[in-house]
Order: C-alpha cells, then structure tokens, then sequence
C-alpha cells in the first residue's frame, strides 16, 4: 500500500500544481487585459483630440478658401490689402509712415 500511496500523493501534488499553474495563468490574464484595457482608454482619448484637430483644421481650410474665393472676386480687398498689410501704393502715390509713439517708462 506504500506504493499506492505514494501515487496517491504524486498525483495530489501534480493537482496542486496544476492549480497553482492555472491561478497564476488566469493571474496574468488579468493583469494583461486590465494593461489592454487601459491602453485602449489611452487610445481613445487620442483619436477623440484628433478628430477634434481634424475639424478645426477643416473649418479653418474652409474659412481660408472663403477668403481666397473673396480675393479673387473682389479687387477692392485686395487692393486693401496690399495697402495695409504689405505697405503698397500705387503709381505716383506717396506713402509716409510715421513712427508709433512709445508709451512713456514710468520715473523712478
């Protein structure tokens, strides 16, 4: 009976150590899908910001094209423009740009 006992107890240690093998087994299952999880949270985040990107890059294509759209039809603008932005005359005209006034420093 020792030899029947002592299969006995093999084979309650190789069930005990298949326990032990699948607990830490579902363990790691956990701990890995819990990281998976938290990575997808992560990932959704961004593609919400980027989404977001996208559509104020969209808006500001189309603000632009508007723009572009009134400049091409509209030579009063651009002229305008060119006047302001650029510091353009016309032929003969005469441009004077006076100096801006600095704000006086306080006196100690």
């Amino acid at each position: 009976m020792k030899a029947n006992e002592k299969a006995l107890a093999v084979r309650r240690n190789q069930r005990n150590l298949a326990g032990v093998v699948a607990i830490l087994a579902l363990m790691l299952l956990s701990v890995a899908s819990f990281k998976s999880y938290s990575d997808l949270s992560v990932g959704r985040g961004q593609e919400a910001d980027l989404r977001q990107q996208i559509a104020a890059s969209q808006e500001r294509l189309g603000a632009l094209a508007r723009r572009l759209e009134r400049l091409r039809q509209d030579p009063a603008m651009l002229e305008q423009l060119a006047r302001e932005e650029l510091m353009m005359a016309r032929p003969g005209e005469v441009v004077i740009v006076l100096p801006q006034e600095a704000s006086p420093s306080p006196r100690r």
